[in-house]
């Protein structure tokens, strides 16, 4: 197993970079390329991690890095892949995306190019809005969340829908390997990055990267933030591999079967949520027990 003190003390993703203080997103490009080392090829479309670590003329990455539009990460990724394999050349071809780009905007390609096996690594880095421009709710936005397009009032109190379940809509595509990971749980994220890269054939990786500032939290909290999703439940961490499903972090539960830690701890660490009324955090309270017992289900009639 890959622990953070086997990693090489050199980065391939530097620092000197503009990210927001406590940036998910630059902790997991940081310590990814510890993993993936000096044969790797980015992909990266327009997102935080672009303008932060690879805006011209200043750039992050010290392995050939490639931009083009928000919507074509896995088709250039698979292209860049095949074009290195029609000259002999073998690298790890990454296509790093956040949630917009992911969940919404670049859903086709990445549909397409998981239908085809294409052999890449996809990595969704999860701030659960468009942060770059401005905020904006995206499908992986949580229920209850404040946007600047899920503004909270009389009328719209955040978002209205619950969160896009993106790593079970690419489990359904039968590809070899899909996991979640999340920056608070360095061990299993590194150990997760190590398998992918070995493995061929459409790889999925959906990382929990919180932004303190879009999510109006403390920046200093970034980690404690990402361990209290992971205890009450609000995100997962498991992996699908061989037609299986692990979940490999479990929280604590109630004697009922229910997450022992209340998601209103979680809710009130951060400023995107505090005008939720009692009533959504119930609502919000039984979606994640739900989505817990379903996990659990679906964890043991794999095995």
């Amino acid at each position: 197993m890959t622990t953070i003190h086997d990693l090489p003390k050199e980065d391939l993703f530097t620092g000197g970079h503009t990210a927001c203080p406590g940036c998910g997103a630059a902790i997991l490009a940081r310590n990814m390329m510890k993993v993936f080392g000096k044969n790797t090829v980015i992909y990266n479309p327009a997102c935080c991690l672009l303008v932060f670590g690879g805006t011209y003329p200043h750039l992050s990455w010290k392995v050939p890095y490639h931009h083009v539009a928000f919507e074509n990460t896995a088709i250039c990724a698979a292209g860049i892949k095949r074009g290195l394999n029609s000259i002999g050349k073998d690298a790890l071809v990454i296509g790093m995306a956040g949630d917009g780009g992911t969940a919404d905007i670049g859903m086709q390609a990445l549909s397409g190019a998981a239908e085809r096996n294409e052999d890449i690594l996809y990595i969704m880095y999860d701030n659960e809005a468009y942060m770059n421009t401005g905020i904006q709710r995206s499908g992986s936005t949580p229920y209850g969340a404040w946007t600047t397009t899920t503004p909270t009032g009389k009328v719209i109190k955040g978002k209205e829908r619950f969160k896009k379940d993106m790593p079970h809509i690419m489990i359904a595509h039968g590809v070899p390997y899909v996991a979640t990971a999340s920056i608070a749980y360095p061990n299993d994220l590194l150990t997760k990055l190590e398998k992918a890269k070995n493995m061929k054939g459409f790889r999925y990786l959906q990382i929990y990267a919180t932004y303190p500032t879009g999510w109006r939290a403390a920046p200093e909290k970034t980690v404690e933030v990402a361990k209290k999703a992971v205890e009450t439940g609000m995100w997962t961490i498991y992996e699908y591999e061989n037609g299986r499903m692990k979940i490999n972090i479990k929280p604590k539960l109630d004697e009922d079967g229910n997450l022992a830690v209340p998601i209103k701890d979680y809710l009130m660490m951060q400023g995107r949520f505090r005008h939720m009324s009692e009533e959504q955090i119930e609502v919000l309270q039984n979606w994640v027990n739900e989505k817990w017992k379903r996990d659990m289900a679906i964890e043991k009639a794999f095995h």
